[in-house]
């Protein structure tokens, strides 16, 4: 892989780097082969003396061409990609952690439902910015936003998803491994959109369960 890219901690992440990579390269030949045309075209159509320019209405059968081969592309990398986007967004799979979140100009609100398991009850935990999460566990996010799109960002798990104002969009993740990652805002969002920052703390098994203690302890 580019070794400029983020760290992966995410289980789906190396299929995600795997499409990554092999746009990467198709795009990077297409751009060689064009600027390779052009350098080509500058110096044997440049200006000599005793030469008429030319003039060409151009090609049916070239211009046919050059919108068939981007499509047929863009097709073979829809099948090559549909069995990775239905694993990552098609279904949900079994969780052990469920956190509700809400976008908001301009902070992150992570909702954890407490001891009884249920949203929208007393004992639900509301926590800005900061989103705990146990490592190698599946963990189910209920998005929302309570004012206009919002995009949740988290580069070391190839985690990406808007959430909408009046709808409810899930996602899931699992990490790999513990520390402490950034959770930019990846929509334009409004003046404070730069700033709309959180972070990911992805604790061990025992570390979380005391996290957890801490938060309900009352």
């Amino acid at each position: 892989m580019l070794p400029w890219l983020p760290e992966n901690i995410s289980t789906y992440g190396g299929e995600i780097d795997s499409l990554f990579m092999l746009i990467f390269w198709i795009t990077t030949i297409v751009f060689v082969a064009v600027q390779g045309a052009l350098i080509w075209f500058l110096f044997k159509y440049r200006a000599q003396p005793g030469r008429r320019a030319t003039y060409s209405h151009g090609n049916n059968t070239l211009e046919i061409a050059w919108t068939i081969a981007p499509s047929i592309i863009l097709v073979v990398l829809a099948l090559l990609s549909r069995a990775t986007w239905d694993e990552i967004k098609a279904e949900i799979p079994p969780h052990d952690v469920t956190v509700r979140v809400y976008a908001k100009q301009f902070n992150w609100d992570f909702i954890y439902p407490g001891p009884d398991g249920a949203f929208d009850t007393a004992d639900d935990k509301t926590i800005e910015n900061e989103l705990t999460v146990p490592v190698n566990k599946v963990v189910k996010l209920e998005m929302l936003s309570r004012d206009v799109i919002h995009s949740l960002f988290v580069p070391v798990l190839r985690f990406k998803q808007d959430t909408m104002p009046g709808r409810q969009i899930d996602g899931w993740f699992e990490a790999t491994k513990t520390g402490e990652y950034e959770i930019p805002c990846a929509e334009l969002c409004g003046f404070g959109h730069s700033g709309m920052l959180g972070h990911l703390k992805v604790l061990s098994d025992q570390d979380y369960a005391t996290w957890v203690g801490e938060q309900w302890s009352n």
